[in-house]
Protein backbone atom coordinates (compact mmCIF):
# COMPACT_ATOMS: atom_id res chain seq x y z
CA UNK A 1 0.00 0.00 0.00
CA UNK A 2 1.11 3.38 -0.74
CA UNK A 3 1.05 6.42 1.26
CA UNK A 4 -1.72 8.84 0.68
CA UNK A 5 -2.03 12.86 1.21
CA UNK A 6 -5.41 12.55 1.90
CA UNK A 7 -5.30 10.45 5.10
CA UNK A 8 -7.96 8.97 3.88
CA UNK A 9 -6.40 5.59 2.97
CA UNK A 10 -4.38 3.16 4.95
CA UNK A 11 -0.74 3.39 4.19
CA UNK A 12 0.28 0.49 6.86
CA UNK A 13 1.79 -2.77 4.90
CA UNK A 14 -0.73 -5.67 5.04
CA UNK A 15 1.08 -7.18 7.64
CA UNK A 16 1.07 -4.40 9.56
CA UNK A 17 -2.42 -4.48 9.45
CA UNK A 18 -3.08 -7.39 10.42
CA UNK A 19 -0.42 -7.48 13.79
CA UNK A 20 -2.74 -4.54 14.58
CA UNK A 21 -6.09 -5.99 14.36
CA UNK A 22 -4.87 -8.69 16.12
CA UNK A 23 -3.89 -6.21 18.70
CA UNK A 24 -7.44 -4.93 18.75
CA UNK A 25 -8.93 -7.90 18.64
CA UNK A 26 -7.06 -8.93 22.04
CA UNK A 27 -7.78 -5.54 23.35
CA UNK A 28 -11.46 -6.04 23.00
CA UNK A 29 -10.61 -9.30 24.66
CA UNK A 30 -9.06 -8.38 27.49
CA UNK A 31 -12.10 -5.84 27.79
CA UNK A 32 -14.78 -8.31 27.72
CA UNK A 33 -13.14 -10.57 30.11
CA UNK A 34 -12.92 -8.08 32.45
CA UNK A 35 -8.77 -8.45 32.61
CA UNK A 36 -8.71 -4.68 33.21
CA UNK A 37 -4.92 -4.87 34.28
CA UNK A 38 -3.89 -6.38 31.75
CA UNK A 39 -5.76 -3.84 29.47
CA UNK A 40 -4.37 -1.12 31.39
CA UNK A 41 -0.67 -2.71 30.99
CA UNK A 42 -1.04 -1.42 27.12
CA UNK A 43 -1.04 2.38 27.46
CA UNK A 44 1.96 4.48 27.39
CA UNK A 45 3.09 6.38 30.54
CA UNK A 46 2.25 9.77 28.83
CA UNK A 47 -1.44 8.11 27.43
CA UNK A 48 -4.62 10.09 26.88
CA UNK A 49 -8.37 8.47 26.89
CA UNK A 50 -10.80 10.33 25.64
CA UNK A 51 -14.97 9.95 25.38
CA UNK A 52 -16.56 13.00 24.19
CA UNK A 53 -20.08 13.66 24.98
CA UNK A 54 -22.62 13.07 22.35
CA UNK A 55 -23.86 16.83 21.19
CA UNK A 56 -19.67 17.93 20.74
CA UNK A 57 -18.14 14.80 19.06
CA UNK A 58 -15.52 16.44 17.71
CA UNK A 59 -15.07 18.75 20.84
CA UNK A 60 -11.37 19.61 22.47
CA UNK A 61 -10.74 17.83 25.10
CA UNK A 62 -9.09 21.17 26.80
CA UNK A 63 -12.26 23.22 25.87
CA UNK A 64 -15.13 21.05 26.08
CA UNK A 65 -16.94 18.55 28.77
CA UNK A 66 -16.18 15.11 28.02
CA UNK A 67 -17.52 12.23 29.36
CA UNK A 68 -14.24 11.09 29.71
CA UNK A 69 -10.60 13.02 29.61
CA UNK A 70 -8.27 10.82 31.61
CA UNK A 71 -4.36 10.95 31.87
CA UNK A 72 -2.34 7.41 32.40
CA UNK A 73 -3.53 8.46 36.21
CA UNK A 74 -6.52 9.11 36.11
CA UNK A 75 -7.56 5.42 33.76
CA UNK A 76 -5.28 3.70 36.27
CA UNK A 77 -7.87 4.77 39.04
CA UNK A 78 -10.97 4.14 37.04
CA UNK A 79 -9.52 1.05 36.47
CA UNK A 80 -8.73 0.38 40.03
CA UNK A 81 -12.03 1.47 41.00
CA UNK A 82 -14.19 -0.43 37.90
CA UNK A 83 -12.45 -3.65 39.67
CA UNK A 84 -12.51 -3.03 43.42
CA UNK A 85 -16.21 -2.52 43.28
CA UNK A 86 -15.88 1.04 44.06
CA UNK A 87 -17.69 2.27 40.73
CA UNK A 88 -20.83 1.43 41.74
CA UNK A 89 -22.32 1.13 38.27
CA UNK A 90 -20.36 -1.93 37.84
CA UNK A 91 -20.49 -3.83 40.31
CA UNK A 92 -21.16 -6.28 40.08
CA UNK A 93 -19.33 -5.56 36.51
CA UNK A 94 -21.90 -5.99 32.96
CA UNK A 95 -21.27 -8.37 30.35
CA UNK A 96 -19.77 -7.36 27.30
CA UNK A 97 -19.13 -8.14 23.77
CA UNK A 98 -17.08 -6.33 21.13
CA UNK A 99 -17.33 -6.59 17.67
CA UNK A 100 -14.56 -4.89 15.69
CA UNK A 101 -14.93 -3.70 11.95
CA UNK A 102 -13.43 -1.58 9.13
CA UNK A 103 -9.83 -1.21 10.82
CA UNK A 104 -7.66 1.57 9.08
CA UNK A 105 -3.74 2.22 9.43
CA UNK A 106 -1.81 5.52 8.34
CA UNK A 107 1.50 5.37 9.41
CA UNK A 108 2.82 8.67 11.44
CA UNK A 109 6.61 7.98 11.08
CA UNK A 110 8.80 7.27 14.49
CA UNK A 111 7.08 3.66 14.79
CA UNK A 112 3.72 5.27 15.58
CA UNK A 113 0.32 4.40 13.97
CA UNK A 114 -3.42 5.97 13.80
CA UNK A 115 -5.81 3.48 13.85
CA UNK A 116 -9.39 3.86 13.06
CA UNK A 117 -12.42 1.22 13.46
CA UNK A 118 -15.59 1.07 13.87
CA UNK A 119 -16.56 -1.11 17.13
CA UNK A 120 -20.40 -2.17 18.55
CA UNK A 121 -20.38 -2.79 22.10
CA UNK A 122 -23.25 -5.03 23.73
CA UNK A 123 -23.35 -4.61 27.21
CA UNK A 124 -26.14 -7.13 29.23
CA UNK A 125 -26.62 -6.23 32.39
CA UNK A 126 -29.45 -5.93 35.28
CA UNK A 127 -31.72 -8.22 32.61
CA UNK A 128 -31.02 -5.72 30.24
CA UNK A 129 -29.23 -5.57 26.65
CA UNK A 130 -27.84 -1.88 25.54
CA UNK A 131 -26.22 -1.46 22.66
CA UNK A 132 -23.12 1.10 22.17
CA UNK A 133 -22.25 1.94 18.59
CA UNK A 134 -18.84 4.02 18.61
CA UNK A 135 -15.65 5.49 16.25
CA UNK A 136 -12.47 4.30 17.48
CA UNK A 137 -9.47 6.13 17.32
CA UNK A 138 -6.20 4.70 18.91
CA UNK A 139 -2.85 6.15 18.59
CA UNK A 140 -0.30 2.77 18.77
CA UNK A 141 3.52 2.96 18.99
CA UNK A 142 5.47 0.57 18.87
CA UNK A 143 6.77 -1.37 21.82
CA UNK A 144 10.19 -2.15 22.88
CA UNK A 145 9.24 -5.95 22.60
CA UNK A 146 7.70 -5.72 18.99
CA UNK A 147 3.94 -5.51 19.94
CA UNK A 148 2.02 -2.17 20.37
CA UNK A 149 1.11 0.09 23.20
CA UNK A 150 -1.59 2.87 23.70
CA UNK A 151 -0.60 6.49 23.55
CA UNK A 152 -4.25 8.04 23.26
CA UNK A 153 -7.57 6.47 22.79
CA UNK A 154 -10.38 8.10 21.46
CA UNK A 155 -13.69 6.23 21.71
CA UNK A 156 -16.78 8.55 20.00
CA UNK A 157 -20.29 7.16 20.67
CA UNK A 158 -22.37 7.22 17.11
CA UNK A 159 -25.55 7.81 18.86
CA UNK A 160 -27.66 11.38 19.69
CA UNK A 161 -28.04 10.49 23.34
CA UNK A 162 -27.10 7.86 26.31
CA UNK A 163 -30.90 7.51 26.50
CA UNK A 164 -32.58 4.94 26.93
CA UNK A 165 -28.55 3.50 28.39
CA UNK A 166 -28.63 6.79 30.87
CA UNK A 167 -25.33 6.59 31.79
CA UNK A 168 -21.72 5.63 30.57
CA UNK A 169 -20.34 3.06 32.87
CA UNK A 170 -18.16 0.44 30.63
CA UNK A 171 -14.63 0.99 28.75
CA UNK A 172 -14.92 1.76 25.07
Amino acid sequence: MGSNNTGSNDTGSADMVRDIEAFLYNDAELLDRWQLKEWFGQFTPDCHYYVPTTDRPDGDPEQDLYFVRDDWFLLSQRVDALLDGTAWAESPHSTTHRMISNVRVRELGDDEYEVKANILIHRSRAARLDAYPAFLTLVLQRSAEGGFLIRERRGVLAMEELRPHGRLSILL
